[in-house]
């Protein structure tokens, strides 16, 4: 009987950790795709350039293939050792996501005040060589959400020590558009615009990260439960 119930939690365990494999793979995927293709695509922020949308990608989806392929080994295997590993591993992640999501609601203040300066001090990185991805990140911004600088187009004339403004942050694009008077810009802050478009997709932003959650959580109780059943089993058979 305890051998019946192995098997059916071995190929269950099996099949969800291929999933999440794949998943995995796909994530990586998408990374490779945007650093080979957009270059450090939405890299904004000054103190950390390396904190671009396709490193975290990369970053994301090697890490999930690596879980989902111990998980995978330690089902077929039925391995104690690496079933306790993936467990401890995908716990890890949880507890540390959860940490994420208290301290940037307890702290959301703090955190608005020092992205801002960060995102400003960013802005001295536009069109300047090796950061073009910094420069196609508030390109597409500027563009796509109708706005104009952190706080306000006047940001803009500190970096060029001029009254002007890029390209991208014109009512109608035309070459050197930057130029011209500052009733021919985008008047919005790009930092509240996008903040303010967040928030009117935190319902799509909660269910996503709650079913993640479960995700997870559902493979926590796969790998204890399989543990716990290999036990049973190694016991029974001695």
């Amino acid at each position: 009987m305890a051998r019946g119930c192995l098997q059916g939690v071995k190929y269950l365990m099996f099949a969800f950790n291929l999933l999440f494999w794949l998943g995995g793979c796909g994530v990586l995927g998408v990374g490779i795709w945007l650093a080979a293709t957009q270059g450090n695509f939405a890299t904004l922020s000054s103190s950390f350039p390396s904190l671009s949308a396709a490193n975290l990608l990369i970053v994301t989806g090697t890490f999930v293939m690596a879980i989902g392929f111990v998980g995978c080994i330690g089902a077929l295997k039925e391995n104690k050792c690496l079933l306790l590993t993936f467990f401890v591993l995908l716990l890890l992640v949880l507890l540390l996501e959860a940490t994420i999501a208290v301290l940037f609601f307890a702290y959301t203040d703090k955190i608005d005040r020092y992205a801002q300066e960060d995102l400003k001090k960013g802005l001295h990185l536009y069109g300047t060589p090796g950061n073009v991805g910094l420069t196609n990140a508030w390109s597409i911004i500027q563009t796509d959400f109708r706005c104009c600088g952190v706080s306000n187009y006047t940001d803009w004339f500190e970096v060029y020590n001029a009254t002007r403004v890029p390209d991208s942050c014109c009512l109608e694009f035309s070459d050197s558009c930057g130029l011209h008077a500052p009733g021919t810009w985008w008047k919005a802050p790009c930092y509240e615009t996008v903040k303010a478009w967040l928030q009117e997709n935190l319902l799509a932003v909660g269910v996503f990260g709650l079913c993640t959650a479960l995700v997870q959580i559902l493979g926590l109780t796969f790998a204890m439960t399989m543990y716990c059943q290999v036990v049973k089993a190694d016991t029974y058979c001695a």
